[in-house]
């Protein structure tokens, strides 16, 4: 129907943007402090930026992307993730020359074909940060202290911080024969994507929803048992880091991430009171993708949390702010000469930073004073026909429940000095 938004999406409406507008300015602050700087993409690129970058063969690619063909027979899809746009935007206008680390901040929807559910819908908000250029464990721990301290800044507590590493191209093929060799005896009661994963991506057999509980999952072998002696060595770097930070964690070798282009350092953190979807932020290095997109051979680490689950952690711990009152000041006219009268305040208040508002539906003194308590207005302004004679108005303190009656020619210059200090 057209008065239907379609599945999966929702709009959020006047009450609710006051919570996404309090999130949003957490985010900007922390970045701030970390030294990232802003950065927007488009919603759409080129279908082959995802394929490569996130790889062929992933749920997101082969299951969740929404494709289509333009009127000039190109392939574009709505961007399920933010990372390898924002790695484009770096190769396109030539970031790297600049030389150092880039460090990256986005804030946007994303967009993924799958079951609705709390928290996860197919347009969904993302807030991510991407690191380019640096190789130092250092960096991996500042990622992962932004997006931890992006969480308690909102005053989210009991969150889990999980670690990993996935390796590199170097140590990684010994992993996949050992995932391989252990897989082997229970192949035929994987499920079918694992089945077909267990050739080619054995890893992904790890992060699985179907098969997590089996029992023989958790005698797969560990990678942390296979890392090559500089991913072995950065690791443990990462740890120290974050030991030295203060930040408790827990390791957990099953942790891969579902994105093809991760490589070493691997994280999660959740919130469990969400449940099954308890991931609100998760991330890690990907030394291998901006060299994948036709860049030179570049190490870089981000995160991406979901705003949605954030959000629904906040609502459960209620620690969303109270909305703002909609107005400082609201004028209650009687009669179309006092609504004339009164136009020309309502511009001087708004000029003077004062959050002013007026009825034009010419309704009932009670009416107008009904919505005035509704605004949240501390003073409500009363304009009649015997005011203006008088060249006055009568200010009422909508909290105090006092009024006096003020000139009008220094009455805007008393409120804003009464609103603003």
């Amino acid at each position: 129907m057209l008065t239907n938004a379609p599945r999966g999406t929702k709009d959020i409406l006047p009450d609710a943007v006051g919570a996404w507008t309090y999130v949003e300015n957490v985010i900007r602050d922390i970045c701030a402090r970390y030294g990232y700087h802003e950065i927007r993409t488009p919603i759409f690129e080129h279908t082959e930026l995802f394929q490569r970058g996130i790889g062929d063969g992933t749920d997101v690619v082969d299951k969740e992307m929404y494709t289509f063909t333009d009127r000039g027979d190109r392939s574009l899809t709505l961007r399920p993730e933010n990372t390898a746009s924002a790695v484009r935007a770096y190769l396109q206008n030539k970031l790297y020359a600049e030389g150092g680390l880039q460090k990256l901040f986005y804030v946007g929807s994303m967009f993924r074909y799958d079951r609705p559910q709390a928290g996860r819908m197919r347009e969904f908000h993302q807030f991510g940060v991407e690191a380019i250029g640096g190789e130092s464990p250092a960096v991996d721990a500042e990622a992962i202290l932004l997006a931890y301290d992006f969480l308690t800044a909102l005053g989210l507590k009991g969150l889990t911080l999980k670690l990993n590493s996935v390796g590199c191209p170097t140590c990684r093929p010994v992993y996949r024969e050992r995932l391989q060799a252990y897989f082997k005896e229970y192949l035929s009661t994987l499920c079918d994507d694992c089945q077909s994963r267990y050739t080619e991506r054995p890893m992904r057999i790890l992060d699985c929803k179907v098969d997590a509980d089996k029992p023989f999952m958790t005698g797969a072998p560990a990678i942390t048992d296979c890392l090559c002696a500089e991913c072995a060595e950065h690791f443990s770097a990462v740890q120290s880091h974050l030991t030295n930070a203060g930040v408790t964690y827990e390791l957990d070798t099953r942790l891969v991430r579902g994105l093809d282009y991760y490589t070493r350092t691997a994280f999660e953190i959740a919130y469990p009171p969400l449940g099954a979807q308890s991931a609100v932020a998760g991330g890690g290095r990907y030394d291998g993708l901006v060299e994948e997109l036709g860049g030179n051979p570049t190490p870089a680490v981000g995160f991406a949390a979901g705003l949605e689950r954030v959000l629904l952690a906040l609502e459960q711990q209620n620690l969303l702010p109270e909305s703002p009152p909609a107005a400082d000041v609201f004028f209650i006219v009687l009669g179309d000469a006092a609504a004339t009268a009164a136009f020309p305040l309502l511009h001087d208040l708004r000029q003077g930073g004062v959050r002013a508002l007026m009825d034009y539906a010419g309704r009932s003194m009670k009416a107008q004073m009904k919505q005035a308590n509704k605004s949240g207005a501390r003073y409500a302004v009363i304009l009649g026909e015997d005011e203006l004679a008088q060249g006055t108005a009568v200010v009422r303190d909508m909290v105090q429940s006092t009024q006096e009656t003020w000139s009008l020619d220094d009455m805007v210059k008393r409120l804003v000095f009464e609103v603003k200090g």
